[in-house]
């Protein structure tokens, strides 16, 4: 075996072991990450005589990345860059029925661009960052307590 052989040997085996020890890190990130899961039972705390309270889960999560899973229900348009996400599967046009046929616990999402839409029935997770408090979409006239901006979402 050469000399320069046993330093490329050797070079790989550094670099080997600088991988395997940094994969503590890398796997403590993806946890962390991993950790600012958000279920739609987490997003309220109470109910009081002034309405709906956000969870302590929502305020400490508030302008951090989020992941959450739920159900798209049925867009206004075939492509739009916003959409509501549900904690069931809802057969009508949340936007064609009046406020009280709308669950309290549902989510505003607002993608970074426009997308074609999937069937209300598929479970899908949207990944963004979370934003809590009343807020009018100067669009479409919208009122969301609870939105996910800058999102993008998959199937389950």
């Amino acid at each position: 075996m050469g000399a320069l052989e046993m330093v490329d040997r050797r070079q790989m085996l550094k670099t080997s072991l600088g991988i395997i020890a940094g994969l503590p890190l890398l796997i403590s990130g993806a946890t962390a990450r991993a950790g600012n899961g958000l279920s739609f039972d987490e997003l309220y705390g109470k109910v009081s005589v002034l309405g709906l309270e956000f969870s302590d889960k929502v305020k400490r999560l508030n302008g951090q990345e989020i992941a959450m899973r739920g159900f798209m229900a049925p867009p206004l348009k075939a492509e739009a860059s916003f959409f509501v996400l549900t904690e069931v599967p809802m057969s009508i046009c949340p936007f064609c029925s009046t406020d009280a046929d709308w669950p309290d616990n549902i989510v505003v999402v607002y993608l970074d661009e426009k997308q074609t839409f999937t069937q209300p029935s598929q479970t899908i997770e949207v990944r963004g960052t979370l934003e809590m408090g009343s807020w009018t979409d100067p669009d479409t006239g919208f009122v969301s307590l609870l939105r996910i901006r800058q999102a993008e979402y998959g199937t389950v």
